[in-house]
């Protein structure tokens, strides 16, 4: 039972890692299109 229990343990470990990193790569992800968007809209007036 204690080696089933350990090992779940590492299990979620990696997950929420897997969590994490993907968390991130959304953001920058997120940020650059925001980034493309403002850049692809006209100065100053409407198209």
């Amino acid at each position: 039972m204690e080696d089933r229990i350990r090992e779940l343990e590492r299990q979620l470990g990696r997950k929420t890692l897997e969590v994490e990193i993907l968390k991130e790569a959304l953001d920058k992800t997120r940020s650059k299109k925001r980034m493309w968007l403002a850049q692809s809209q006209p100065k100053g007036g409407s198209r």
